[in-house]
């Protein structure tokens, strides 16, 4: 396996990305977005979000393998917390892909000012996820039951993690 490299997505990375997001979303498990109601347009209106957000990819010999975005958590009062989402291509799980992007828009958060982020929807079940997160030391704040219609599991928490930049 190469290094994966993490940088900062381009528009010409919406078509490497797409089949990503498209995937992650279809399966159910994670997002809360229904896939087979979005058109890629939507889809890429939903991620390709405009500053002050920053759409990230993790590149793997030249492919697109993963993807982030960060964000304020709120508007005006709440925009020193940052927020973020990741994806990474399924066929790529396991080979520290996600690890890489959260780093990434970690070490990216603080230096654009950032005093905390926190994740307002992680879906309990993704315990891959959830594992990763409490060793970049994010903790459980809150949890809110039954908030997710999971696609196999039907209706299962979501955690409210934080932690300080």
């Amino acid at each position: 396996m190469s290094a994966i490299e993490v940088r900062t997505a381009t528009a010409e990375d919406w078509p490497e990305i797409w089949p990503i997001w498209r995937t992650v979303a279809e399966a159910g498990e994670t997002y809360v977005w229904e896939a087979s109601a979005m058109t890629e347009a939507d889809a890429r209106t939903a991620w390709m979000l405009p500053p002050p957000a920053e759409i990230l990819v993790a590149v793997d010999d030249g492919v697109v393998v993963g993807t982030a975005e960060i964000r304020p958590n709120q508007v005006g009062r709440g925009s020193h917390v940052a927020n973020a989402s990741f994806m990474v291509s399924p066929a790529c799980a396991g080979r520290g892909i996600g690890r890489a992007l959260a780093v990434e828009v970690l070490e990216r958060a603080r230096a654009a000012g950032y005093r905390a982020m926190q994740f307002n929807a992680v879906v309990a079940t993704n315990v891959r996820a959830i594992a990763l997160w409490e060793s970049l030391g994010f903790a459980v704040v809150g949890r809110v039951p039954g908030a997710f219609r999971h696609a196999g599991e039907g209706e299962v928490d979501l955690l409210v993690m934080h932690r300080w930049l």
